[in-house]
């Protein structure tokens, strides 16, 4: 069964930092490109960071750039999210989904919230 479970949300006041996680299983995660998305109440998903499965390339929204780092560790099947510098902005549920394809996944979503 494939899943995709995001974790290391929560609250955070701005200017502070958090790092979600993404465990995957059920597929083989370094044959898929990653990415982090976000959605705020009330906007539409937004596409934060993306990495192919082959190499190291990594694109960020420019709404994140600078602040935010995404990796991946392959033995582990996990995708990681650093967010520093975080804005009341920042707030939404952040997901991770992996692609290949015909095949999309994604996670349930974790919560961020950033305070003013």
């Amino acid at each position: 069964e494939v899943n995709l479970a995001e974790s290391g949300g929560g609250l955070q006041q701005t200017g502070g930092s958090l790092r979600l996680s993404c465990a995957a299983s059920g597929f083989t995660f370094d044959d898929y490109a990653i990415g982090w998305f976000r959605q705020a109440p009330g906007k539409e998903r937004e596409g934060l960071s993306f990495m192919g499965s082959s190499d190291g390339e990594i694109a960020y929204a420019n709404s994140v750039k600078g602040r935010f780092t995404m990796s991946r560790d392959n033995a582990k099947s996990t995708l990681y999210l650093q967010m520093i510098s975080l804005k009341p902005e920042d707030t939404a549920v952040y997901y991770c989904n992996a692609y290949k394809l015909a095949y999309d996944y994604w996670g349930q979503g974790t919560q961020v919230t950033v305070s003013s």
